[in-house]
């Protein structure tokens, strides 16, 4: 069963992809970013695509321009996290047949973003504006709008934003941090994935 969570994996060495990747899809995270500032990312991103492509989502976050975009269009990534909302990187990515996530934060962004194609939207940061943040931007998104919480969203209040009306989350450091063993974020997905399964009911 599939989760609407990214896994946000900031740091990432292409030497770990296919351990880490692995364990995320075991515990039933399929949706995976790699950021474009950690080392080598296009390599990592490749490796991921190379062994998962056929069971998860794979692409970057941190994809700040066009040529970002297809740079990783280029490996086979097909996911596009960004931390702000840029029209033109959406645009790009909606052109390719990508997923494209940008970061909004105001009803402006949002609609921006929407206008430009995004799949989805990524509430970030998500600690500043807090559910009761999204739950006052809800009722002016148009019907079927989705919305990631990124930052300040975590298995401790998955339901809260739930409750606020958010569609799923980004999770970064909770879940991986550079040098981590594979089985420690196998047990940290594990956790989120359980902690996410009770909160949505």
């Amino acid at each position: 069963m599939s989760r609407p969570i990214i896994a946000i994996l900031r740091g990432l060495r292409p030497t770990e992809a296919a351990a880490v990747g692995h364990a995320l899809i075991a515990a039933g995270i399929d949706k995976i970013e790699v950021p474009l500032n950690s080392p080598d990312p296009l390599d990592s991103i490749k490796i991921l695509v190379d062994t998962f492509g056929d069971q998860a989502l794979i692409g970057a976050g941190t994809v700040l321009s066009p040529v970002e975009v297809d740079a990783v269009a280029g490996v086979g990534g097909k996911l596009i996290v960004s931390p702000n909302c840029d029209a033109d990187v959406i645009s790009r990515t909606h052109a390719l047949g990508l997923e494209s996530w940008p970061g909004i934060y105001t009803p402006s962004e949002a609609f921006v973003a929407l206008n430009a194609g995004a799949t989805g939207l990524k509430l970030f940061p998500g600690v500043m504006a807090g559910p009761s943040g999204l739950a006052a931007m809800r009722p002016i998104l148009p019907k079927g709008t989705l919305v990631y919480a990124v930052g300040g969203a975590g298995p401790e209040n998955f339901g809260d934003w739930l409750t606020a009306g958010a569609d799923g989350f980004g999770i970064g450091s909770a879940l991986f941090k550079p040098g981590m063993a594979a089985a420690d974020i196998a047990d940290r997905a594990g956790q989120i994935v359980t902690a996410y399964d009770v909160a949505a009911g």
